[in-house]
């Protein structure tokens, strides 16, 4: 996988445009000042922790005796599932119902930006090919680049696009979600039943 190619796979898992409901939901009682620095503050606790995941990932799959293929089909299964709920979602949200007040890290830096999938994702690159962590941070820097501008730019977003067009989006980004699941998964599955008579 490219840098390019991880940067595009974290921006569908970080999923910005399906945020933007949520987010301009969660940020409508504050200030407006107030709003870009809560939106700064969370994007940065959440980018803290996905690279947290990504530099000290690969040593907790290594604790758990895990091996690559495993993880590659676990992640497969778990994007697989963000994709449905992306295609189809529930008349709760994602993740459920979501706590009032000034949002503190939850849910806004986790799980909305920072979830189980994006964790996943990045234990997963990290644990693939360690040589490469610094590709893989860029990876990362890009992607939640891109998620930073686009929900800064929220309310105008929402406005000029309308909920329709984001919906949209949202089921689009879904569908090349589960199609890369797909192929994370038969990749994990080829390895595994390629070593499963020598192991």
């Amino acid at each position: 996988m490219s840098t390019w190619s991880a940067a595009l796979l974290l921006f569908l898992i970080l999923d910005p445009l399906g945020n933007i409901p949520v987010f301009l939901g969660l940020l409508r009682p504050l200030a407006p000042n107030r709003r870009r620095l809560v939106l700064a503050r969370e994007l940065v606790i959440a980018l803290a922790v996905l690279m947290g995941f990504l530099f000290g990932g690969q040593y907790v799959l290594a604790a758990m005796h895990l091996r690559q293929e495993s993880v590659s089909i676990g992640g497969g299964i778990v994007l697989f599932l963000i994709g449905l709920k992306m295609i189809f979602p529930s008349a709760e949200g994602m993740f459920g119902d979501v706590p009032e007040g000034e949002p503190f890290i939850v849910p806004m830096a986790i799980p909305l930006i920072a979830g189980p999938s994006g964790m996943a994702s990045v234990m997963l690159m990290s644990h693939s090919d360690p040589q490469r962590t610094v590709d893989w941070s860029i990876a990362l820097l890009v992607a939640w680049f891109a998620t930073a501008m686009i929900l800064f730019a929220a309310t105008y977003l929402y406005k000029i696009l309308g909920a329709r067009v984001l919906v949209a989006v949202e089921r689009l980004m879904g569908m090349l979600l589960v199609t890369v699941s797909v192929q994370m998964f038969l990749d994990g599955l080829g390895v595994y039943l390629h070593i499963a008579p020598h192991g």
